[in-house]
């Protein structure tokens, strides 16, 4: 599922606050504010994508989300690597450590999880 940075801002909220009212959600995004029916506009649209339900409290839904952000930033991602990386984690490990300003220390704390990884495979 891709979603506009609109919608994905609404799950954004969503994930982080764990269930929301509208006025809730509109709170959480900094001034200026959306309009609440650009809000509801927006949860409409990720309630027909099946992205979020809610619960009804007289004429009051409280939202939460169905999609777990793990797996949306999963898909997302195999989306990135399939797009731009031939599917090829070596080549998006050699374009990431080349292209960003990492330093020393996070390029051995990177090593440090890909050998920590190796090392759960091999048990």
């Amino acid at each position: 599922m891709n979603l506009p940075k609109s919608e994905e801002q609404v799950m954004q909220h969503l994930w982080q606050l764990g269930k929301a009212f509208m006025k809730d959600l509109v709170e959480a995004y900094p001034d200026p504010k959306p309009a609440s029916t650009t809000i509801a506009t927006l949860l409409k649209r990720l309630q027909d994508k099946g992205a979020i339900g809610f619960n009804k409290y007289g004429s009051v839904r409280e939202y939460y989300p169905i999609i777990k952000k793990e797996d949306y930033s999963s898909k997302q991602f195999d989306g990135v690597m399939k797009s731009f990386f031939n599917d090829s984690v070596s080549q998006f490990a050699s374009f990431f450590t080349s292209k960003e300003n990492l330093t020393d220390e996070e390029l051995e704390e990177l090593r440090k999880i890909v050998d920590a990884q190796i090392k759960n495979r091999k048990q």
